[in-house]
């Protein structure tokens, strides 16, 4: 016991000025300032005993893990609970976060139990983490509406009818069924007097505000009490030992572990993923027309599968080892292709993703999608489409202004630059004059109007 006691005041006395902590957030980038010195273990190259620990090192998702060794053997043992939590603070997630969704899959592959922790209580506070200023206060019917597209995205990466694991289904909690009814007075007395002010005060994401003069609430200030308080509520009720996130979210749920042997007596364990960025250092999750969100409602499928897509040649191999379920040696032979050849692995990357989260009949016709319009030059009736009254038509729509409603182009100027620069296309055919503007004349066979902005971003324009 003293030994166990020891390493923990140990790995919290090294966190004394480590960052990190934040939740999964729909909203959230994935991003983690690393202060100097890190701390835990890079793991990549361990020889890890159980299926879990070395299916994840392997594929590229560990990062820091609080004790390998312990964890490893725990997992061997037997299996083993862990959970990741996301606030509510958009009606979906993003691809930012597909890493640590994959990262709870793989657990349920390889035998153990899942817990995706929806943060209904959490989000009522807001988590401060590098935000210049507070976030905005969502209602409790807005939580719950977006709660509910959450949940659709976890159906297809988790089973939860527990028919295809072998150690039963994977568990969603809601962490407001414990944070709303806590009395505040005991609370504080018996969770509040484990945390230090001056090192919470060291954290990096709060002394970012306070450097700036920015305000940050005292309900702000209790957010990472909280999510170390879900750490010890969950092993309480489910036997979880492990909390699993981005770098970013390092010392908070070190500061769970810490207080599961404070309150519980009991050995918690912490596990990250590294930052997800391209190649080019581009952050993972959002374009330069928004978030690329798991939710079909939000992003159709084939703009997800195009996303995968335009994946950089140097992250090709990565993302199939991080967000397929290809064998290691097919990803190898993939990831070795070159010149041309790479764009076949593209392809199959993007498919592979988008059957994950869609379905395989939607990715496959996503696939033939792309083919058409771009090997054949077809116009694909499944391309995303946007309504507008057909009355704009009749009467002669602006060129510059089809391109801005159909989302393609910010603003009418910005659809002049690209006109200048030969970058859009109306029916294939390259928009040389920006005082054109579109009637039913233009309308195709299936009367619609494909608009093009470059090789790879296409709308059709429908009349209603």
């Amino acid at each position: 016991m003293l030994a166990h006691v020891a390493s923990i005041h140990v790995l919290i006395a090294t966190l004394s000025s480590e960052d990190g902590d934040g939740r999964d957030e729909p909203d959230h980038d994935g991003t983690a300032e690393r202060p100097a010195g890190q701390n835990g273990s890079s793991l990549a190259m361990t020889a890890f005993k159980s299926d879990f620990l070395r299916t994840l090192s392997e594929r590229g998702f560990v990062h820091q893990i609080s004790d390998p060794e312990g964890l490893d053997a725990a997992a061997v043992k037997g299996p083993i609970t862990a959970y990741i939590g996301y606030d509510a603070t958009a009606v979906s997630l993003h691809v930012g976060h597909l890493m640590q969704i994959m990262m709870l899959h793989w657990m349920q592959e390889t035998g153990h139990k899942p817990i995706a922790l929806m943060g209904g209580g959490t989000t009522m506070v807001g988590d401060p983490s590098f935000k210049d200023e507070a976030r905005k206060l969502l209602t409790p019917e807005t939580i719950e509406e977006n709660l509910k597209g959450i949940r659709r995205v976890f159906s297809r990466y988790l089973d939860f009818d527990g028919q295809g694991a072998s150690t039963g289904p994977a568990t969603m909690m809601n962490n407001a069924d414990w944070l709303l009814g806590l009395n505040y007075l005991e609370f504080l007395r018996d969770v509040g007097r484990h945390f230090s002010v001056n090192r919470m005060l060291s954290f990096d994401s709060v002394k970012t505000r306070l450097d700036r003069e920015q305000s940050l609430s005292f309900l702000e200030f209790n957010y990472m009490i909280l999510q170390a308080y879900d750490f010890v509520e969950l092993n309480k009720r489910t036997g979880c030992i492990l909390q699993m996130g981005g770098s970013d979210q390092w010392g908070n749920i070190v500061n769970g572990i810490d207080l599961g042997h404070r309150m519980s007596d009991v050995q918690l364990f912490a596990l990250t993923s590294p930052l997800l960025t391209t190649a080019s250092g581009a952050k993972m999750g959002k374009t330069a027309s928004g978030a690329v969100w798991l939710d079909s409602e939000l992003l159709p499928v084939f703009e997800f599968w195009q996303y995968w897509r335009n994946t950089e040649d140097a992250d090709v191999g990565r993302f199939l080892k991080l967000f397929t379920k290809l064998p290691l040696a097919e990803i190898a032979r993939l990831e070795a292709l070159g010149g041309a050849e790479i764009n076949e692995a593209k392809k199959i990357l993007a498919t592979e993703v988008t059957a994950l989260l869609h379905g395989r009949e939607a990715a496959d016709a996503a696939a033939e999608t792309a083919r058409k319009t771009f090997e054949e030059g077809a116009l694909a009736a499944d391309l995303p489409s946007v309504g507008l009254p057909r009355a704009e038509f009749e009467a002669g729509l602006g060129v510059l202004t089809a391109f801005v409603k159909a989302g393609l182009v910010p603003s009418t100027g910005e659809a002049r630059r690209q006109v200048k620069a030969g970058g859009l296309r109306v029916n294939d055919a390259v928009v040389t004059d920006e005082r054109a503007a579109l009637s039913a004349a233009d309308l195709s066979g299936d009367g619609v109007v494909k608009l093009s902005f470059g090789k790879k971003k296409h709308i059709l324009l429908r009349p209603e």
